[in-house]
């Protein structure tokens, strides 16, 4: 959060480093950098802007370190520095681990976010006859998890792929390590070993349907699963066996995200005639754009043209969301996820006219409690909000995305009298994500690498956050240029409409 020094900012200052830190002046970049020798974070003030990697407390209008106080015209403000987060998940028994740098994968149009993370295998399987494989699974679920019987489950498989982690497949070609691969080998040591999944373009995007209150278990729609687990020979049979305390399950998402296109505003118009009247009722409609971002306001510009001998009482407007389901047959979940309804203005008599724009903002927060509704996967509910729409092309099969969603306005024209009726009419519009950052291409094999790089010349850059992969030596203090945060995976049930965490327990995967 950066702030142009006109308004005032609110200071949060991490209460445990408040008063340990130590001022390391930079006469080159003009920057004050105070590192705290307890926790090995270092901040960086300059101006009115002060960098923390983790600022968790609140503090307003002065910072003190150690002896030094320092008060501006403004108040400082604190965010969160260039560290990188990694989640981990460990085996019930403790003997694997797997790291993965994010949990959301997005689908760029021509390519999706590499997966790549690693596997730290314990010694004991190391020198044993142990396999270690990780999968990739993505599945539609069309039926609830406690309606499988008889070995028939609800599910379709829609992409499988394995990556044999230890020992390495010899017949696998050669490939580099990632950034981030690069830095958790050198954490973790020679018994962490790398994976790679490459999911297609344009393949189906994490959905779920939300739940009825009450209904437990696994909720339908489409899923993405990244599952580690160890193989070994079983001494009865001769053949591979693996254990669920051996193994790792983690749920991640693939999302999807529509690139801007100029694409012409939606407009609609539609007429209603009436028995023994000559005129029309004419309605007219139309979007600011076509495309909008999540929590973004749809603007929906309606004029009214009454040219009939009859009277509209009210409008309603509304913004649904359709889900088609397709498997065998497609089936539709429809979902009101915004709606106005307005009587400011009417009626609207013979001969009356109405000009009005309404705005909707179609969000998560007030459609909880709505079964059937399509979210962009469930990891929480923090992290999710309502799907983003499905972007069909023509060498694309629906029965290969499992769930297609798409939203459209709808106005609704209420005409008094027995025999008025409705007027109505509708227009799509594209609900997305806003672009995400780039995430450069990954190199496939050790080839593509250049064998002689030109050197890269020194570049004078402003930014407002220290850069962590620099080492800044004072006093003794070393600050880690692989500043990595592990935070664990948990463990999450949805329970009509909610979500219930649970933190790692050893007896479950």
């Amino acid at each position: 959060m950066i702030s142009d020094g006109t308004d005032p900012i609110v200071c949060l200052v991490p209460s445990r480093c408040r008063f340990q830190a130590q001022i390391v002046p930079d006469s080159i970049s003009s920057k004050i950098f105070f590192v705290c020798p307890k926790c090995r974070l270092a901040f960086a003030v300059y101006s009115h802007v002060l960098s923390d990697p983790c600022g968790l407390a609140s503090f307003s209008h002065q910072i003190s370190l150690g002896d030094k106080k320092f008060r501006g015209e403004k108040p400082i403000i604190l965010s969160k520095g260039d560290r990188t987060t990694v989640f981990k998940k460990t085996s019930p028994n403790g003997k694997i681990t797997t790291y993965l740098g994010k949990r959301d994968f997005v689908d760029r149009g021509d390519r999706v976010d590499l997966i790549d993370g690693m596997v730290l295998i314990d010694e004991d399987y190391l020198k044993g006859s142990k396999r270690v494989t990780a999968h990739l699974l993505a599945a539609f679920r069309y039926g609830r998890e406690d309606l499988d019987v008889l070995g028939l489950t609800f599910r379709k498989d829609l992409i499988t792929q394995t990556y044999q982690v230890f020992p390495r497949d010899p017949l696998a070609s050669e490939r580099p390590l990632t950034r981030l691969q690069e830095r958790l080998k050198k954490k973790l040591g020679d018994n962490a070993f790398p994976f790679w999944f490459e999911v297609p373009a344009k393949s189906a995007s994490s959905v779920t349907l939300q739940p009825a209150p009450g209904d437990t278990g696994k909720p339908c729609g489409v899923d993405y699963e990244l599952k580690t687990v160890v193989s070994g020979t079983d001494s009865s049979s001769g053949l591979e066996k693996s254990k669920k305390q051996s193994s790792v399950r983690l749920a991640i998402r693939k999302l999807t995200y529509a690139p801007w296109v100029n694409r012409p505003q939606p407009t609609v118009e539609a007429c209603k005639e009436f028995m023994m009247s000559q005129g029309l009722l004419h309605l007219e409609a139309s979007l600011d754009k076509e495309m909008y971002y999540h929590g973004e306001s749809v603007a929906v510009n309606v004029h009214i043209q009454n040219n009939s001998n009859k009277t509209v009482k009210k409008i309603k407007v509304s913004v649904i969301q359709i889900a088609d389901i397709c498997l065998f047959t497609t089936a539709t979940y429809t979902c009101e996820v915004a709606k106005q309804e307005s009587t400011e203005g009417f009626p609207v008599g013979p001969g009356g006219t109405l000009s009005k724009v309404y705005m909707m903002c179609p969000l998560l927060d007030n459609n909880k409690d709505k079964r059937g509704l399509a979210l962009d996967g469930q990891l929480k509910h923090e992290d999710t909000n309502l799907a983003s729409t499905t972007i069909l092309t023509p060498e694309v099969s629906k029965e290969t995305l499992g769930i297609v969603v798409f939203y459209k306005v709808k106005i609704r024209l209420s005409i008094a009298g027995a025999l008025g009726g409705e007027l109505t009419a509708e227009m799509p519009f594209t609900l997305t994500h806003a672009k995400p950052p780039e995430t450069p291409e990954p190199r496939k094999s050790i080839a593509e690498i250049p064998p002689d790089p030109k050197p890269v010349k020194d570049e004078q850059h402003e930014a407002d956050l220290i850069n962590l992969d620099d080492v800044i030596d004072t006093t003794g203090v070393l600050i880690d240029e692989d500043d990595i945060i592990f935070e664990d995976f948990a463990r999450l049930r949805l329970k009509g409409g909610e979500v219930e965490e649970f933190s790692h327990e050893p007896n479950h995967a």
